[in-house]
């Protein structure tokens, strides 16, 4: 029998996952001067309503958690796109999922963090015993721009002693830099202006 060439295997893996990763960036949306003047927006609502696009895109957001080392124990959604995306992994990945929100939108014992937008700050909270001391976790969301909601929800892991492994996101808005702001590895899909 003749050896199996792994580097193959791994080529064609790459290949396809591009391959894929191209399909997404043909469906984005993009709308100019949107939720101000100077910014362009992309949305993914297009792939959403296409379940053959979403089960694309569910499969590269799955494989890509499964590159963190080490191994998420907790998946954590922010609000609120990553609601949508972070069950999916835990799911798939058959681990706990935990949401976090903005102020007052959680019952019980909640711990808090802000952070800073262009006209103000705004607050997201994540309830008490939703993750345990030196579990690992991954944030998930759909866009990573300026940084400032992931470098957020980093602080309230960290609040909870948790080991942030790092940030999984769809896209990335190369030119803002956002990256810069986190203390943990990011991995986006798809790069956009």
């Amino acid at each position: 029998m003749a050896p199996v060439n792994v580097e193959n295997i791994n080529n064609d893996k790459r290949e396809a996952f591009k391959k894929k990763v191209e399909i997404l960036e043909n469906n984005l949306e993009y709308f100019p001067d949107f939720p101000k003047e100077g910014i362009l927006y992309s949305e993914m609502f297009k792939i959403l309503r296409t379940p053959e696009l979403f089960q694309i895109l569910r499969d590269l957001l799955v494989e890509t958690a499964k590159e963190f080392d080490p191994k998420p124990d907790v998946i954590i959604g922010i609000d609120s796109k990553g609601f949508l995306f972070g069950p999916l992994v835990a799911l798939e990945l058959k681990i706990p999922f935990v949401p976090i929100r903005k102020r007052g939108k959680l019952p019980g014992k909640v711990k808090s963090a802000s952070y800073v937008l262009e006209y103000g700050t705004d607050t997201m909270e994540m309830q008490e015993e939703s993750i345990q001391k030196g579990q690992n976790a991954l944030l998930v969301d759909d866009c990573l721009a300026t940084g400032g909601t992931l470098e957020c929800a980093s602080e309230l892991v960290k609040a909870f002693q948790g080991n942030l492994i790092g940030c999984l996101v769809i896209t990335e808005k190369y030119e803002l830099d956002g990256f810069r702001k986190l203390s943990c590895p990011v991995k986006s899909l798809m790069k956009v202006k």
